[in-house]
């Protein structure tokens, strides 16, 4: 049998450890992880390996050579293009003159304990043409998942899913067991790659295609936590691999050749000392990994750190949770912060200062007594990512300063072509206005040029980014939730929040801090565009029918929230003959935030004065301009599960006026989109009215894509979100208001009358706490419970019960599950939801109680 090792990585999100040799080679507990895996292999009795090669390939070859050292026969291949995972083994395949008719493929940058025979067994015993060898994950969502059915068979694939898309927390490891048919599959000379193409094209040709769940250790290596973390993994016996030395002075402590401790030194716990280092009198070494050459002088102290070879740790220094490069001095009495790394070739001058997580690149000096400060103020709390379900938030001033606006600009810019277009605007807050100006800094200097829209509504300039030369836009706004908070919104060129894939992409860049900086010239031009209101309000108008809403000569009373809306929306709402009497009109930044309590206290003032004015309805808008509360001719605030049921009925039954980009396409039906979540009378409404109806998923973008769709005519949600793509697939509290009173007048109905016609239903909503580290687990096992019952599998999981249902999905920005039930009567819809949530808490309390892993075993 044949294994191939994929050794072509580039290690980026290593750097700077890896600016100067490629990712197999990076140590781990004092070998290559290349070499862990050459070992791993040879001990599942496979000693034919091919290498792929790509960055750096003499690093490998000239420490590997042709493996007989390791007793293993090596020989090595180096694409001439990207041929991409697949199309590179498949190269390496065709040229293996034994033409061996099983491979294995591993990657040579992870490192696994996993029994690699166990899996070519059940490989066989399944006689699959492919076997995906898959692990179990507490956080699922940076990997591509890999459901299978109960006898191992693949059914479905998903590339670095959401949470509501989590199934299972089964993931792919990367190895792969192939028979040479897979090769009949994979086209010559063009970028293939396995989960993208080849697994997707094997499970459309119902091919025997398997998923393995292996047992042991596996770890992607895939940061520079993770890479300290592997290593102390190791350490603590986590994962078997062979420890280089010999164990010394007691058991947990390997000691390589010529290396010696003074015997006042203290050394405790796990720790690996390689050859031909010194430790001095009145040091401290704990639970880390010293590499070959290491001098580590009196008094010094080094805890829970990796350091690697050909150092100098001065008198008194202090390492904790570090990792430090080769060639490096850390000079006396200097301090590392937890979390810092220093990369080759560096010195830190004597009683210096790096703070926690700065990075410190090769052949950088730090002088003596100087402070370095940290580059990223967030520091552990973003480690894992900057978006969540709001965009970007934090702090005011404190976790979103300007340096990080400034950082978080230059991520963006260096995302996107040089000499793209984008667009900044923010709300009527002065501490926006600052973070707004931050943000276009680095945006420029990578040379990328901003419009910038000032105080604007983020519908407008949504709206602007589709009907312009814009690649996309960020607006800044004082969240509406908590006022010490803010938000920082990106949207692409349709006007749609950016896609999941180029979050992480600015995500990478940013905490790589590797920013495109541009010559003197090519630095971006910021504008401030005219007329940009009138564009709007110009498209808005040609997607409605003013004369309906003139001839109705409606009575509103309208909430601004002192938001921007009241810059533009009265222009609008002026030539259709609307008595409006507008509240909180004014432009005041310190009132755009509400808590809970501030809402609803507005929405009965609001409601009292719809009563008391005996207007025809009333509109809260909230301050972005993106949604809207209502309130019927009566004064009673509408709930916005009704809401959306409202909405829905007046779409459904003006439909012949309603025609989404332009038309139904080929007669097909016209459709509506709504949330997995929202009640099932919104089904049985549009049913009566020859409308289809789609579930999305429950994020705004999912509902944004929604709407992309051409059939779609219109998509809503409960919390005040409707968005009409005749005028743009975005949420737009200004243009649903316009529509809501067009429909209105068309009916010749209030909104009062129309809730009669809502079909009656229950729905239950619930809450189940759940740590981030156990929510894989808890979709796999809800997956695993649905089996065999009718789901749907959109946005967390939906099983229906008939014409009742439950849906638990897990929350994108809290440690929570929610859980919605609807049924016929309130008692059932209780039932379920209290069922369901009892079992979360179940298989929570039995992962809690999983044994401890094994013990790490000597080289020796």
């Amino acid at each position: 049998m044949k294994c191939v090792i994929m050794a072509g990585g580039f290690g980026t999100r290593l750097r700077p450890l890896t600016n100067n040799l490629p990712k197999p080679m990076v140590p781990m507990v004092n070998k290559p992880m290349i070499e862990h895996i050459i070992e791993l292999v040879k001990g599942h009795s496979i000693a034919d390996l091919t290498m792929l090669l790509y960055f750096q390939p003499e690093a490998i070859t000239d420490y590997v050579g042709d493996g007989k050292r390791f007793g293993v026969n090596v020989d090595y291949v180096s694409p001439s293009a990207d041929l991409g995972t697949a199309g590179s083994v498949a190269n390496a395949m065709r040229k293996d003159r034994d033409r061996d008719p099983t491979t294995l493929v591993i990657s040579g940058d992870v490192l696994t304990d996993i029994d690699l025979t166990k899996a070519v067994e059940f490989h066989r015993r399944s006689k699959a043409i492919a076997t995906i060898v898959l692990t179990r994950v507490e956080d699922p969502l940076q990997y591509g998942i890999v459901i299978t059915d109960s006898s191992g068979r693949v059914v479905r694939f998903l590339e670095k899913p959401g949470w509501g898309e989590v199934f299972s927390d089964t993931i792919n490891t990367g190895i792969y067991i192939l028979e040479r048919e897979v090769l009949d599959f994979i086209q010559h000379d063009r970028e293939f790659d396995f989960s993208n193409d080849l697994f997707p094209i094997l499970l459309e040709s119902k091919k025997p295609i398997y998923g393995y769940i292996a047992d042991g250790y596996w770890k992607d290596v895939g940061s520079l936590q993770e890479y300290r973390q592997a290593n102390m993994d190791i350490l603590n016996g986590k994962v078997r691999v062979a420890v280089p030395g010999r164990e010394a002075r007691r058991k947990g402590i390997w000691m390589g050749e010529n290396s010696k401790a003074d015997f006042t030194a203290e050394i405790d716990g796990m720790v690996v000392i390689g050859r031909d280092c010194t430790i001095g009198a009145g040091a401290k070494v704990v639970n880390s990994v010293i590499g070959d050459s290491v001098l580590i002088e009196e008094g010094a102290v080094v805890i829970d750190s990796v350091l690697w070879n050909n150092l100098r740790i001065g008198r008194g220094a202090h390492l904790q949770e570090n990792v430090v490069g080769s060639h490096t001095e850390v000079c006396e009495g200097a301090h590392l912060g937890e979390g810092a790394i220093v990369s080759d070739h560096c010195r830190i001058g004597r009683n210096s200062t790096v703070r926690a997580n700065v990075k410190v690149w090769p052949h950088k000096e730090v002088d003596d007594e100087a402070t370095l400060a940290s580059s990223l103020v967030w520091g552990q709390k973003w480690s894992k990512s900057i978006f969540s379900t709001y965009g970007v938030t934090g702090l005011a001033n404190i976790e979103l300063s300007p340096e990080f606006a400034a950082r978080l600009g230059a991520a963006y810019g260096a995302s996107l072509m040089k000499g793209s277009v984008v667009s900044t605007s923010r709300d009527a807050h002065k501490t926006s206005r600052m973070i707004n100006r931050a943000i276009m800094t680095g945006i420029l200097s990578t040379g990328v040029n901003v419009h910038d829209y000032g105080v604007t509504p983020i519908p407008v300039v949504r709206y602007l980014s589709r009907e312009g030369n814009e690649t996309g836009g960020i607006h800044t706004r004082r969240s509406p939730f908590e006022p010490e908070l803010i938000d920082l919104k990106f949207f692409d060129n349709s006007g749609l929040d950016l896609h999941p894939n180029q979050e992480r992409t600015i995500e990478k860049l940013f905490f790589r801090e590797d920013f495109r900086r541009v010559a003197m010239e090519e630095t971006g031009e910021m504008v401030f565009p005219t007329h940009a209101f009138e564009r709007y309000q110009n498209g808005f108008l040609s997607a409605i029918d003013p004369d309906v809403i003139k001839k109705a000569g409606f009575k509103v009373v309208l909430d601004y929230s002192y938001g921007s809306s009241s810059r533009i929306f009265p222009s609008i709402l002026g030539p259709l003959n609307c008595d409006v009497i507008s509240l909180n009109a004014n432009l005041d930044g310190t009132r755009i935030t509400k808590t809970a309590e501030e809402f609803e206290k507005s929405l009965e003032q609001l409601s009292t004065i719809v009563r008391s004015l005996k207007a025809d309805m009333g509109f809260f808008l909230d301050a972005g301009g993106e949604k809207v509360y209502l309130v019927d001719d009566t004064g009673d605030v509408i709930d916005g599960q009704t809401a959306l049921d409202l909405v829905t009925l007046l779409v459904l039954k003006t439909g012949g006026h309603l025609a989404a980009h332009g038309g139904r396409a080929g007669g097909k039906k016209a459709s509506i989109a709504v949330p997995v979540t929202a009640s099932g009378a919104i089904e049985r409404m549009a049913a009566s009215y020859g409308f289809r109806t789609v579930r999305s998923k429950t994020s705004s973008r999912g509902l944004m894509e929604a709407a992309t769709k051409k059939d779609v005519v219109f998509v809503g949600e409960e919390t005040g979100g409707f968005i009409f793509p005749k005028f743009q697939p975005v949420f737009d509290g200004m243009y649903a208001i316009a529509k809501i009173l067009e429909m209105l007048a068309r009916e010749g109905k209030s909104l009062h009358g129309l809730i009669r016609e809502i079909p009656p239903s229950i729905m239950v909503k619930e809450r189940v706490a759940c740590p981030w580290e156990m929510k894989g687990m808890v979709m796999r096992r809800l997956a695993e419970d649905s089996r065999g019952k009718k789901t749907t599998l959109v946005d967390g999981i939906r099983i229906n019960f008939g014409d009742d249902w439950i849906i638990a999905y897990p929350s994108q920005s809290h440690p929570y599950f929610h859980i919605v039930a609807e049924a016929s009567t309130e008692e059932r819809a209780r039932e379920l939801a209290a069922g369901y949530t009892e079992k979360i808490r179940k298989w929570q309390g039995e992962k809690a109680g999983k044994a401890p892993d094994a013990q790490p075993r000597d080289a020796g």
